[in-house]
């Protein structure tokens, strides 16, 4: 018994309809081996490009279940694809109103921001003047006080000269007595009594 060979069909674009041949032979016709065959031989994987040109290509006779199949997957595809872009729009809105939500409170942060430094810096700088007013306040009084201090001290300075000048004065007294009374005891020729008495 001879072996036959398998069909060989150019690769065409993947169409819906089964290519002639497989139409002109129906299965019963073909002797029993190929049938076996067709059984026995493996698709390629999908990963491995087979040379295209010497490619062998298995027919099989149930194509319209297929269509209907790809034509339902394609309705399920596009209504998935239809619900993908959906999501990403509704996500791409929430995302767009996050960012403006965002950015609104970061205006309205820096805004209160601003408003808080500009009150700390109205109520510094009121705080400042009140301490300068008092500076001011303290510097003129320090300055009368001094004029007060200086002033007593002058005061005290002249009541200490004129007591220093009633010394002085006294003394000259004194002195002035002593030589009298010096000069009457050698005129006299008599001595002191108090200078005795100490003795």
């Amino acid at each position: 018994m001879a072996e036959e060979q398998p069909i060989k069909v150019e690769p065409e674009a993947p169409s819906s309809e089964p290519p002639p041949e497989a139409k002109a032979k129906p299965a019963e016709e073909l002797p029993k081996d190929v049938t076996e065959e067709k059984s026995v031989i493996p698709h390629p994987p999908p990963e491995d490009k087979p040379d295209e040109s010497k490619a062998l290509a298995v027919v099989d006779k149930e194509p319209e279940p297929a269509v209907e199949k790809r034509s339902s997957e394609g309705s399920i595809n596009r209504d998935a694809v239809l619900a993908r872009v959906a999501t990403e729009k509704r996500l791409s809105l929430i995302r767009a109103w996050e960012e403006s939500e965002k950015s609104k409170a970061e205006n309205r942060a820096h805004k209160n921001i601003s408003s808080v430094g500009a009150w700390e810096n109205s109520k510094k700088a009121s705080v400042e003047a009140q301490l300068k007013k008092i500076e001011e306040n303290l510097e003129k009084k320090k300055a009368e006080y001094v004029e007060k201090m200086k002033n007593k001290i002058a005061l005290i300075h002249k009541e200490a000269e004129e007591r220093k000048a009633m010394i002085e004065a006294k003394r000259g007294e004194e002195l002035l007595k002593a030589e009298e009374s010096a000069a009457k005891y050698r005129a006299t020729g008599t001595a002191p009594k108090k200078l005795l008495g100490c003795f």
